[in-house]
């Protein structure tokens, strides 16, 4: 059993109340900030899936036009028979990265010398955009839209630039390229449908446009920056937990309650032994003296993360 001094006994019993206070109003004002802390980012949460729906459909019509293509008339003769019979299984990622000697048939694929321009590229790449997963090539003609995409094919997308080939093939290089991607070879109905598609992606980016290379190019810079990074921002942001700072500001809460309101409460009521009443007051201060040294390093640590 604790031995205090009566003097100081006295002390205690009289200020207990002034202490519980203290504690009490720093518990309140920690909980109202908590919970309003937990609604904004509930909030924000579920705006950023909102708008990563909107993005997800933008993402569809784009496939959708790759799909198109993909399998139209634009390309040169027995270019799809040579990638789908001699290469099967073979994914643009693969062949990006052929120099990490994971897979044989990329390195083949490296050394082969091709007979259709350079377009085996562009197949391949177009082919990457309709998979849903790294690992997992495109099998026949089923092509999944999926109701989120998956981050690990977002990042994929975006570490090898997917979708830019438009803007090179049509755009930059079009003039060596013209001759073996016949753009004029795909069906008209198919022209009709992917312009249609292109403004529901944005109709003030293309509302002035036609099916030509310049559509095909813009189309695919367009995908490329503005639409694919938004879609891994909203994503990431659909998964974030509460920032470290909320699960901080907790424990404190917790302590500041159970040492400092609920613990001296529970002594006076039933007039506990003293040591009670001591040890609660001790764990506030002791609270209060690391909150004052330690929350500004931690802030600061927490800033310097987010921003890495």
């Amino acid at each position: 059993m604790l031995a205090v001094d009566p003097a100081i006994a006295l002390t205690l019993d009289r200020h207990a109340p002034l202490l519980i206070g203290i504690s009490a109003g720093l518990s309140a004002l920690l909980m109202v900030y908590l919970a309003i802390a937990a609604v904004f980012h509930k909030n924000t949460r579920l705006q950023a899936i909102e708008t990563l729906s909107v993005f997800t459909q933008k993402m569809h019509y784009f496939r959708e036009i790759i799909e198109l293509l993909l399998r139209s008339k634009m390309w040169l003769p027995g270019l799809k028979e040579y990638l789908e019979e001699e290469y099967e299984g073979l994914t643009f990622f693969q062949v990006k990265e052929f120099y990490n000697g994971k897979s044989k048939l990329a390195i083949e694929f490296m050394e082969e010398h091709h007979q259709y321009n350079d377009t085996e590229n562009l197949y391949l790449e177009f082919k990457s955009l309709l998979m849903t997963h790294p690992l997992e090539p495109v099998r026949g003609d089923h092509v999944v839209y999926p109701e989120i995409y998956d981050k690990a094919i977002v990042q994929q997308w975006l570490r090898h630039k997917c979708g830019s080939g438009l803007w090179y093939y049509f755009g930059y290089k079009y003039g060596e390229f013209k001759g073996a991607l016949d753009y004029n070879a795909v069906f008209e109905r198919h022209q009709e449908k992917i312009m249609n598609l292109g403004l529901s992606i944005s109709n003030e980016a293309f509302q002035d446009s036609s099916f030509n290379e310049v559509f095909l190019a813009k189309l695919g810079e367009y995908m490329h920056q503005e639409i694919m990074p938004k879609l891994l921002l909203y994503r990431e942001q659909t998964q974030t937990n509460l920032p470290a700072l909320m699960n901080y500001l907790y424990a404190i809460f917790a302590t500041l309650m159970g040492f400092g309101v609920l613990l001296p409460m529970i002594a006076l009521l039933f007039q506990l032994s003293l040591s009670f009443l001591v040890f609660g007051i001790s764990i506030t201060l002791s609270v209060l003296v690391y909150v004052a040294l330690g929350l500004y390093p931690f802030l600061y640590r927490e800033a310097n993360a987010k921003k890495a």
